[in-house]
Protein backbone atom coordinates (compact mmCIF):
# COMPACT_ATOMS: atom_id res chain seq x y z
CA UNK A 1 0.00 0.00 0.00
CA UNK A 2 1.20 3.49 -0.88
CA UNK A 3 0.85 5.34 2.40
CA UNK A 4 2.56 8.16 4.26
CA UNK A 5 2.40 9.98 7.57
CA UNK A 6 3.45 13.57 8.15
CA UNK A 7 3.99 15.31 11.47
CA UNK A 8 4.98 18.95 11.06
CA UNK A 9 5.18 21.56 13.79
CA UNK A 10 6.10 25.23 13.43
CA UNK A 11 5.39 28.29 15.54
CA UNK A 12 2.30 28.83 13.35
CA UNK A 13 0.80 25.35 12.85
CA UNK A 14 0.93 21.79 14.13
CA UNK A 15 -0.21 19.21 11.57
CA UNK A 16 -0.66 15.45 11.72
CA UNK A 17 -1.60 13.89 8.39
CA UNK A 18 -2.10 10.32 7.16
CA UNK A 19 -2.58 9.55 3.46
CA UNK A 20 -3.38 6.32 1.62
CA UNK A 21 -3.29 6.69 -2.16
CA UNK A 22 -5.05 3.34 -2.61
CA UNK A 23 -8.01 4.14 -0.40
CA UNK A 24 -11.76 4.46 -0.82
CA UNK A 25 -12.22 8.20 -0.24
CA UNK A 26 -12.66 8.03 3.54
CA UNK A 27 -11.54 11.11 5.46
CA UNK A 28 -11.41 12.77 8.84
CA UNK A 29 -10.45 16.42 8.50
CA UNK A 30 -10.03 19.07 11.19
CA UNK A 31 -7.99 22.15 10.28
CA UNK A 32 -9.79 24.90 12.18
CA UNK A 33 -10.85 26.37 8.81
CA UNK A 34 -14.31 25.12 7.86
CA UNK A 35 -14.10 25.82 4.12
CA UNK A 36 -10.69 24.12 3.88
CA UNK A 37 -12.10 21.10 5.76
CA UNK A 38 -14.85 20.90 3.13
CA UNK A 39 -12.37 21.16 0.24
CA UNK A 40 -10.08 18.46 1.67
CA UNK A 41 -13.04 16.17 2.39
CA UNK A 42 -14.26 16.36 -1.20
CA UNK A 43 -10.65 16.09 -2.43
CA UNK A 44 -10.33 12.74 -0.61
CA UNK A 45 -13.71 11.53 -1.90
CA UNK A 46 -13.17 12.49 -5.53
CA UNK A 47 -9.61 11.13 -5.58
CA UNK A 48 -10.50 7.93 -3.66
CA UNK A 49 -7.70 8.82 -1.24
CA UNK A 50 -7.99 8.02 2.46
CA UNK A 51 -6.99 11.19 4.30
CA UNK A 52 -6.83 11.95 8.02
CA UNK A 53 -5.82 15.45 9.08
CA UNK A 54 -5.54 17.15 12.45
CA UNK A 55 -4.28 20.73 12.33
CA UNK A 56 -4.12 23.47 14.90
CA UNK A 57 -2.98 26.85 13.67
CA UNK A 58 -2.98 30.57 14.33
CA UNK A 59 -6.37 31.08 12.69
CA UNK A 60 -7.00 33.91 15.16
CA UNK A 61 -4.62 35.86 12.87
CA UNK A 62 -6.07 34.53 9.60
CA UNK A 63 -6.20 31.24 7.65
CA UNK A 64 -3.08 31.83 5.57
CA UNK A 65 -0.60 29.76 7.58
CA UNK A 66 -3.04 26.88 7.98
CA UNK A 67 -3.93 26.74 4.28
CA UNK A 68 -0.33 27.05 3.07
CA UNK A 69 1.01 24.54 5.58
CA UNK A 70 -1.73 22.07 4.66
CA UNK A 71 -0.58 22.35 1.04
CA UNK A 72 3.01 21.75 2.18
CA UNK A 73 2.07 18.68 4.22
CA UNK A 74 -0.27 17.15 1.65
CA UNK A 75 2.28 17.66 -1.14
CA UNK A 76 4.99 16.09 1.00
CA UNK A 77 2.70 13.17 1.83
CA UNK A 78 1.99 12.53 -1.86
CA UNK A 79 5.66 12.60 -2.71
CA UNK A 80 6.51 10.16 0.08
CA UNK A 81 3.61 7.79 -0.69
CA UNK A 82 4.61 7.61 -4.37
CA UNK A 83 8.24 6.74 -3.65
CA UNK A 84 10.11 6.25 -6.92
CA UNK A 85 6.78 6.34 -8.81
CA UNK A 86 7.27 2.97 -10.45
CA UNK A 87 4.34 1.90 -12.65
CA UNK A 88 2.20 5.05 -12.33
CA UNK A 89 0.34 6.63 -15.25
CA UNK A 90 2.21 9.88 -14.48
CA UNK A 91 -0.28 12.13 -16.32
CA UNK A 92 -3.87 13.16 -15.65
CA UNK A 93 -6.28 15.69 -17.11
CA UNK A 94 -9.93 16.71 -16.90
CA UNK A 95 -12.41 19.42 -17.79
CA UNK A 96 -14.83 19.41 -14.86
CA UNK A 97 -18.18 21.22 -14.65
CA UNK A 98 -19.99 22.27 -11.50
CA UNK A 99 -23.14 24.19 -12.37
CA UNK A 100 -21.93 27.38 -14.07
CA UNK A 101 -18.27 26.76 -13.16
CA UNK A 102 -15.97 24.94 -15.59
CA UNK A 103 -12.41 24.01 -14.65
CA UNK A 104 -9.56 22.66 -16.74
CA UNK A 105 -6.91 20.75 -14.79
CA UNK A 106 -3.89 18.75 -15.95
CA UNK A 107 -0.93 17.31 -14.06
CA UNK A 108 2.39 15.66 -14.79
CA UNK A 109 4.08 13.89 -11.87
CA UNK A 110 7.34 14.95 -13.46
CA UNK A 111 9.62 15.53 -10.50
CA UNK A 112 9.63 19.20 -11.51
CA UNK A 113 7.63 21.81 -9.62
CA UNK A 114 5.55 24.20 -11.71
CA UNK A 115 2.13 25.78 -11.21
CA UNK A 116 0.04 27.54 -13.85
CA UNK A 117 -2.98 29.01 -12.04
CA UNK A 118 -5.48 31.15 -13.96
CA UNK A 119 -8.58 32.18 -12.04
CA UNK A 120 -10.92 35.16 -11.81
CA UNK A 121 -12.69 34.47 -8.51
CA UNK A 122 -15.33 37.19 -8.16
CA UNK A 123 -15.41 37.55 -4.36
CA UNK A 124 -12.63 38.02 -1.85
CA UNK A 125 -14.21 35.60 0.64
CA UNK A 126 -16.30 32.45 0.80
CA UNK A 127 -17.66 32.63 4.32
CA UNK A 128 -14.56 33.56 6.32
CA UNK A 129 -12.16 31.96 3.81
CA UNK A 130 -9.96 34.31 1.78
CA UNK A 131 -10.34 33.09 -1.80
CA UNK A 132 -6.80 34.20 -2.71
CA UNK A 133 -5.56 31.37 -0.46
CA UNK A 134 -6.66 28.82 -3.06
CA UNK A 135 -3.58 29.67 -5.13
CA UNK A 136 -1.38 29.48 -2.02
CA UNK A 137 -2.59 25.92 -1.36
CA UNK A 138 -1.90 24.74 -4.92
CA UNK A 139 1.49 26.46 -4.98
CA UNK A 140 2.58 24.86 -1.71
CA UNK A 141 1.36 21.44 -2.88
CA UNK A 142 3.14 21.56 -6.25
CA UNK A 143 6.40 22.68 -4.67
CA UNK A 144 6.46 19.84 -2.15
CA UNK A 145 5.03 17.13 -4.42
CA UNK A 146 7.37 18.20 -7.26
CA UNK A 147 4.63 18.07 -9.88
CA UNK A 148 3.64 20.20 -12.85
CA UNK A 149 0.07 21.42 -12.41
CA UNK A 150 -2.09 23.51 -14.73
CA UNK A 151 -5.43 24.57 -13.26
CA UNK A 152 -7.62 27.09 -15.00
CA UNK A 153 -11.10 28.54 -14.66
CA UNK A 154 -12.87 28.40 -18.03
CA UNK A 155 -16.15 29.88 -16.77
CA UNK A 156 -18.10 30.62 -13.61
CA UNK A 157 -19.30 33.47 -11.43
CA UNK A 158 -19.94 31.72 -8.09
CA UNK A 159 -16.78 31.77 -5.97
CA UNK A 160 -17.75 28.71 -3.92
CA UNK A 161 -18.49 26.63 -7.04
CA UNK A 162 -15.29 27.74 -8.78
CA UNK A 163 -13.05 26.71 -5.89
CA UNK A 164 -14.97 23.51 -5.18
CA UNK A 165 -14.78 22.48 -8.83
CA UNK A 166 -11.02 23.21 -8.79
CA UNK A 167 -10.45 20.89 -5.83
CA UNK A 168 -12.61 18.15 -7.38
CA UNK A 169 -10.75 18.44 -10.68
CA UNK A 170 -7.40 18.41 -8.87
CA UNK A 171 -8.34 15.25 -6.98
CA UNK A 172 -9.53 13.41 -10.09
CA UNK A 173 -6.42 14.39 -12.07
CA UNK A 174 -4.15 13.15 -9.29
CA UNK A 175 -6.14 9.93 -9.05
CA UNK A 176 -5.52 9.33 -12.78
CA UNK A 177 -1.83 10.16 -12.51
CA UNK A 178 -1.04 7.97 -9.47
CA UNK A 179 -3.00 4.96 -10.75
CA UNK A 180 -0.84 1.94 -11.46
CA UNK A 181 -0.69 1.11 -15.16
CA UNK A 182 -0.61 -2.70 -15.32
CA UNK A 183 1.20 -2.61 -18.67
CA UNK A 184 4.09 -0.71 -17.09
CA UNK A 185 3.85 -1.68 -13.43
CA UNK A 186 7.56 -2.48 -13.05
CA UNK A 187 8.90 0.56 -14.87
CA UNK A 188 9.31 4.25 -14.18
CA UNK A 189 7.43 6.30 -16.81
CA UNK A 190 10.41 8.36 -17.99
CA UNK A 191 13.24 7.82 -20.48
CA UNK A 192 15.52 9.16 -17.74
CA UNK A 193 14.67 6.16 -15.56
CA UNK A 194 13.82 8.41 -12.60
CA UNK A 195 11.06 10.87 -11.66
CA UNK A 196 12.63 12.77 -8.80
Amino acid sequence: MRKSEINRRTTETAIQLELNLDGTGESSISTGCGFLDHMLTLFARHGCFDLNVKCTGDTYVDDHHTVEDMGICLGTAFSQALGEMRGINRYGDIILPMDEALILCAADLSGRSFLSYEFQIPSEKVGTFDTELTEEFFLAFTRKANITLHVRQLSGNNSHHIIEAAFKAFARVLAQAVKINEDFKDTIPSTKGVLI
